[in-house]
């Protein structure tokens, strides 16, 4: 079966603006501010801990681990993810991907602030009800093989962006080797944090693909 969280990015296939990509951290800044980068952050979590998956860094994205929190307790009490906290998180996941798939140098189009069409997309398939609450319950430790994979996969992953980037203002390219696993921890990152933002109950699968 396919997993229920369903990343589409559609990379730019003609030459690229080197003008964009070469100024594209401070290009983004506006977007990080509001929704966040790529990486671990302290703050709260779905457990109510104090280390944050994701790089929920930006204002938007600390309203959606505290509603994660909320979540927790509706779905473990209730077996409920409330409606208006579910639709808000995915609003930020969306404006999320669409943000990363500009800084990381997938498209040069600018993201817009808000729900407006792009070349990159995010679909979350709504779980059964009632939801897993055993699950829930233990989303956090759960986590914990993906977060330590993801700490060394991401790393690579700035590396390469950082790699693509000389390449792309060198040569207009950005080579696809480097993109197309640039492209699958962009996948598997998206997976783990809808997961732990109580999207979605499926256990992520251990795949850039």
């Amino acid at each position: 079966m396919p997993y229920p969280v369903t990343l589409t990015v559609e990379p730019a296939i003609t030459a690229r603006n080197r003008l964009t990509t070469g100024f594209r951290l401070i290009l983004a800044i506006p977007h990080i501010i509001l929704v966040g980068g790529v990486g671990f952050s302290a703050g709260r979590n779905a457990g109510g801990g104090n280390s944050s998956f994701g790089g929920e860094t930006g204002l938007l994205g600390a309203v959606a681990v505290f509603l994660a929190v909320v979540s927790w307790f509706t779905i473990v009490i209730g077996g409920q993810h409330i409606t208006g906290i579910r639709q808000f998180t995915q609003f930020f996941l969306r404006w999320k991907v669409r943000a990363l798939a500009y800084t990381m140098l997938f498209v040069d189009q600018y993201p817009p602030f808000g729900d407006l069409p792009y070349p990159a997309g995010v679909t979350v398939v709504d779980p059964t009800e009632p939801r897993d609450r055993v699950s829930v319950g233990f989303r956090l430790l759960l986590g914990i093989p993906h977060f330590i994979l993801l700490f060394f996969l991401v790393s690579a992953w700035w590396i390469v962006s950082i790699v693509a980037w000389v390449m792309i203002l060198f040569t207009g390219e950005y080579p696809r080797g480097l993109s197309d696993f640039a492209l699958g921890v962009f996948r598997w990152f998206i997976r783990v944090e809808a997961y732990m933002l109580l999207l979605v109950d499926e256990y992520p699968p251990f795949s850039l693909s």
